[in-house]
């Protein structure tokens, strides 16, 4: 719709929408209907690139830009945030390799990316939840081999998985590993709580480690510093995160404006009537804000400045204004907008996900409370 004006290179954004509206949303509500993971849609993104986007070209990778990133989020959201959360994932494994994995997991991993390469990142347990300082995931060095004991639980992408990034605690401290699904002891399973009713890319499966062996060169990075490398990838996933939710909010509000548009009540229609019109202003208004929100912690990746600070609050935004905006959807689609074969439910259960996926709104809160800490106690030393 044409009040939605392309922040970044409008050619690639054209592309995508196009990619988006042929191969994506013609599948958006079956996915959500049948939670399962869009093998196809997301090896035929890899095909065009999009898998790889942010990649360095020494990998295979298109060697973009993250503003432009999240561009291709937004987009992908707009049509299907199942298959949005799914490159998540990706981006996810692909980053904390690209930032902290010896050259040789590098050269063995990230040119498979632009091949299709599916991944999840698995870092949570039963008992922890979001904090992962400590963990009942264990691993212990034995010559050559890491050797790795423990179950990882509601794992985003994990159905489909072809690599896992997990964390496990060692003697040092919690560290990071790269996990292919084909090693011995790896498998899933569905638990009591694989389905959500939100962002349904497949079951959040639980993953076992149970006595799996690793070559010493899986581990990624430093021993023992796994909390700083998956916090410091999730600052990068959190501004998709973000974008993700300007997607749905975009996708609500145009959907309902256009029923609105049509929709015959009392003589005119729905859209004559000031006080939906009001809805709709401040609707824009607010997914406006939250959109340059998004590109200003995308630009602040780019410059490498203050991420946590700007992703936590791009993600804080958008993902309550696209709550907000699914709300409003069906609220003034009236029976429309609560019938099954509508998406507005889809879109709301998506938008309310989302500010509790990748990193709740309270966490965020926390992030952001911490930099202004910060900037407080430094601001009053001598």
């Amino acid at each position: 719709m044409e009040c939605w004006q392309s922040l970044v290179d409008d050619d690639f954004v054209q592309q995508i929408r196009g990619f988006a509206a042929a191969r994506i949303t013609p599948l958006a509500d079956d996915i959500d209907r049948r939670d399962y993971y869009p093998v196809d849609i997301v090896k035929a993104l890899a095909t065009e690139g999009y898998n790889s986007l942010t990649l360095d070209p020494a990998y295979g990778g298109g060697g973009r830009s993250y503003t432009l990133a999240a561009a291709l989020f937004e987009e992908v959201a707009y049509a299907s945030p199942a298959v949005a959360i799914s490159l998540i994932t990706i981006l996810q494994a692909q980053k904390i390799l690209d930032l902290f994995a010896n050259q040789r997991l590098k050269e063995l991993y990230l040119p498979r990316f632009r091949q299709g390469l599916l991944s999840s990142y698995a870092l949570t347990e039963a008992n922890h939840g979001s904090d992962i300082r400590s963990l009942d995931t264990k691993a212990e060095r034995h010559g050559g081999e890491w050797l790795i004991k423990g179950e990882k639980s509601f794992i985003t992408s994990g159905s489909a998985a072809e690599l896992f990034i997990i964390l496990a605690e060692t003697p040092i401290g919690v560290s990071v590993f790269a996990v292919p699904r084909e090693a011995a002891g790896v498998s899933t399973y569905e638990g009591d709580n694989s389905h959500t009713f939100g962002l349904r890319n497949g079951p959040h499966v639980n993953l076992v480690l149970d006595d799996l062996r690793l070559p010493a060169e899986h581990l990624v990075g430093e021993e023992g510093a796994g909390v700083r490398q998956a916090v410091t990838t999730l600052d990068y996933s959190r501004t998709m995160a973000a974008a993700i939710s300007t997607g749905i909010a975009r996708a609500a509000f145009d959907g309902a404006l256009e029923y609105a548009a049509k929709r015959q009540a009392f003589d005119r229609t729905v859209l004559d009537f000031q006080g939906i019109q009001w809805y709709f202003a401040e609707a824009l208004s607010e997914i406006d804000a939250a959109r340059l929100a998004v590109f200003d912690a995308a630009r602040a990746l780019d410059e490498e400045r203050d991420i946590a600070r700007y992703s936590s609050q791009a993600k804080l935004l958008a993902s309550r204004v696209a709550s907000s905006a699914a709300s409003l959807a069906v609220q003034v689609c009236g029976a429309h907008g609560v019938t099954e074969q509508a998406p507005f439910g889809r879109y709301l259960r998506d938008a309310k996900a989302y500010e509790i996926a990748g990193g709740s709104s309270e966490i965020l809160k926390n992030t952001i409370a911490k930099h202004l800490v910060r900037l407080v106690r430094r601001a009053n030393l001598p």
